[in-house]
């Protein structure tokens, strides 16, 4: 977006709604958020929750939704640490949504059998 006053917009390039949206685009953030939304996870009951991400895959998907405010990351100081995943209260609006998108592809896939 160049000029300041300008409402973002995601058709605009350079726009950081577009960077917002192109985030949620990617085959793992929505399952990721889908599943947070349960409420907080630890990184192995995530990975075991998304069927299919690697372990790389889930620490960098989580890496980036934690930079953009999305996911919450907490550290419990505890032996052997734990570490647990939840959604930000920025995020949280997103969780309707997430999920009627989930069923309508649940309900998609079972209809084409």
């Amino acid at each position: 977006m160049t000029p300041r006053s300008a409402k973002p917009s995601v058709f605009a390039a350079g726009c950081s709604s577009r960077d917002n949206l192109c985030l949620l685009g990617n085959k793992w953030s929505l399952l990721i958020l889908r599943a947070l939304g349960g409420g907080a996870l630890r990184f192995t009951d995530l990975h075991q929750r998304v069927g299919g991400i690697s372990q790389k895959m889930l620490a960098q998907t989580l890496r980036g939704l934690e930079a953009k405010g999305l996911v919450l990351r907490r550290v419990y100081p505890e032996t052997p640490v734990r570490i647990e995943y939840s959604l930000s209260r920025r995020s949280q609006p997103l969780a309707g949504p997430i999920e009627e998108i989930c069923r309508w592809a649940e309900k998609e896939s079972s209809g084409r059998r």
